[in-house]
C-alpha cells in the first residue's frame, strides 16, 4: 500500500509540474519586426516616381509608373540616392544614378527593364570615370543622358536608337585602324536575338566625347553627332533633387 500511495503521489506531482508551471511563468512572445518604411524619393511627374523600401534611407528601389502600371525593382539592396541635381525628363529612357561612386541603372523600354551601365572618359587623375566628389549634375533629355563633372567633362550616352547595321539580318560593321605602323581590319557580327530575346543596346554606355575616336563606338551611328554640352531642360515638373528621411520607420 505505501508502494501504491508513493507512486500515486509521484503521479499528481508530475501533472501540476506540467500544468499548473506555464500559469507562474507565462512564456515571452517575441516581439515583432519592424515593417521596412517605404517612401518616395524622387519624383520625375505626376504619375512617375520613385521608391526607397528601408531603414536609414538604404534599401530596395522600385521604380513606378501608373499610367502604364509599371512597377519594376531598380536595385535589390543597398541603394542610397543621388545627392547632386537630377533632371530626368524623358520617359521612354531612364537613368538612376547612385551615391558614392559614378555609377547607373538605366531603361531604354520605360522602365519595364534595367540594366548596369558602363562609364568611359579620361579624368585629370588618369581614372576612367569621375570621382563622385567632382560630380556636378546628372540630366536625361531627349532620351539621352549626360553626367556633367565639375571640370566640364560630359559623359554621354548613345543617341536613342540601335545601329541597323548590327540589327538582326544585317550586315555588321568593317573597320580598321593602325596598330604599330600596321592596318588592322575588324569586322562586328550583327546581333542574332533568340526568339523573344531583346536585343536592343542603345544607351547602355557612357562616353566622354573626348576620347570617342579612342574607341570602336566611334563608327556606330548612334554615336555619331554627338551634342557638345548638356541640353538645356524647359518646364520640367519633377524634383530636381532626391530626398529621403533617414528617420522613416524608427
Amino acid at each position: 500500500m505505501v508502494m501504491r500511495k508513493s507512486g500515486s503521489l509521484l503521479l499528481v506531482i508530475s501533472l501540476i509540474s506540467q500544468s499548473g508551471c506555464s500559469g507562474d511563468f507565462p512564456l515571452k512572445r517575441p516581439l515583432a519586426a519592424k515593417q521596412k518604411p517605404v517612401q518616395v524619393v524622387y519624383r520625375f511627374d505626376d504619375h512617375r516616381w520613385l521608391e526607397l523600401k528601408g531603414f536609414n534611407c538604404q534599401g530596395e528601389l522600385w521604380y513606378v509608373d501608373q499610367k502604364r502600371e509599371i512597377q519594376s525593382q531598380v536595385f535589390y539592396q543597398f541603394y542610397r540616392i543621388f545627392t547632386r541635381p537630377y533632371f530626368n525628363v524623358s520617359e521612354r529612357y531612364i537613368a538612376i544614378p547612385i551615391w558614392g561612386e559614378a555609377g547607373l541603372r538605366v531603361s531604354n523600354d520605360y522602365g519595364q527593364t534595367w540594366h548596369s551601365a558602363s562609364i568611359a572618359g579620361e579624368e585629370d587623375d588618369g581614372s576612367n570615370k569621375p570621382d563622385y566628389e567632382n560630380i556636378k549634375s546628372f540630366t536625361v533629355v531627349n532620351d539621352q543622358g549626360f553626367l556633367l563633372t565639375k571640370q566640364g567633362h560630359i559623359y554621354m550616352s548613345s543617341l536613342p536608337f540601335d545601329d541597323p547595321r548590327l540589327g538582326p539580318g544585317g550586315p555588321g560593321i568593317d573597320y580598321s585602324f593602325v596598330f604599330r605602323g600596321k592596318i588592322k581590319k575588324y569586322h562586328i557580327d550583327a546581333v542574332r536575338p533568340g526568339v523573344g530575346e531583346d536585343y536592343s543596346t542603345w544607351g547602355l554606355e557612357y562616353i566622354d566625347p573626348r576620347i570617342l575616336e579612342k574607341r570602336w563606338a566611334k563608327h556606330l551611328a548612334n554615336f555619331q553627332n554627338l551634342p557638345d554640352k548638356v541640353p538645356e531642360v524647359k518646364n520640367y515638373r519633377g524634383w530636381t533633387h532626391m530626398q529621403c528621411d533617414v528617420n522613416a520607420g524608427l
